[in-house]
């Protein structure tokens, strides 16, 4: 069965344009104008990615994607938008959002997020065990990860840092996640990308600093040391101090 996507966009060339392009990648499409029209969408038939402009006449993208998050709707969501400021992006992921594109955008890099999103949806099958260098390394009691003060329970997908549980999103989830299993070890920005998109998209990316940018204000405390650090040019690390 096709994927199905639910497009919402108030520009109609664009819309348009974008609603032939997934169809002739194969997507099923539904196409609406603004938010309160994607959101009635949703509660009729609910699609298995959401395709949302940020700009929009009355509710626009933002404020679509708070509700479903309030309504505890998981459902996967691409956000379109020609804010390119840090700030702007950052108030997309505060928003539910799991990934966005930054317009002009290249139709093949639509395409290529909205794979990523549907991998990470899916239900999980039996993998290979990692290489050896990315050895995870289970809690003791094989139901909790654990590093750095950070507790992760993968199966609820809750996380606390000491007594104090962390609200995250699914990516911020599956990032820290990643890091914790393999604290001490400097992961390149090529195997993060890999393990959590599905996709490297290039030096010139800004996504994963994004994403660890809002880790890390979630994560850090005052007076405690920071646990996500960079190492320039190669990747980030979890350690304490």
């Amino acid at each position: 069965m096709p994927h199905t996507v639910l497009l919402a966009e108030d520009d109609r060339a664009i819309r348009n344009a974008l609603e032939r392009a997934l169809t002739l990648e194969g997507y099923r499409v539904t196409a609406v104008a603004d938010g309160v029209e994607a959101l009635a969408q949703v509660h009729r038939s609910r699609p298995d990615v959401l395709v949302l402009d940020v700009m929009m006449p009355g509710i626009d993208g933002l404020q679509v994607c708070r509700v479903l998050r309030a309504e505890g709707d998981r459902t996967p969501v691409l956000i379109l938008t020609a804010l390119v400021e840090t700030a702007d992006r950052i108030a997309g992921l505060d928003a539910g959002a799991d990934d966005y594109v930054v317009k002009p955008f290249d139709v093949e890099e639509v395409f290529a997020r909205l794979r990523a999103l549907l991998r990470r949806a899916a239900p999980v099958a039996p993998v290979p065990a990692p290489e050896p260098v990315l050895e995870p390394r289970p809690g003791p009691s094989g139901r909790y990860v654990e590093a750095a003060g950070l507790r992760m329970d993968p199966q609820a997908r809750r996380a606390w840092r000491g007594g104090r549980e962390l609200e995250l999103t699914r990516t911020e989830f599956e990032l820290l996640e990643l890091l914790i299993r393999h604290a001490g070890v400097v992961l390149e920005h090529a195997t993060i990308y890999d393990r959590i998109w599905g996709y490297d998209f290039g030096p010139g990316s800004k996504n994963l600093a994004v994403y660890v940018g809002y880790l890390r204000r979630k994560l850090d405390e005052p007076g405690s040391p920071q646990l996500i650090h960079t190492v320039r040019g190669v990747g980030y690390v979890l350690r304490e101090g």
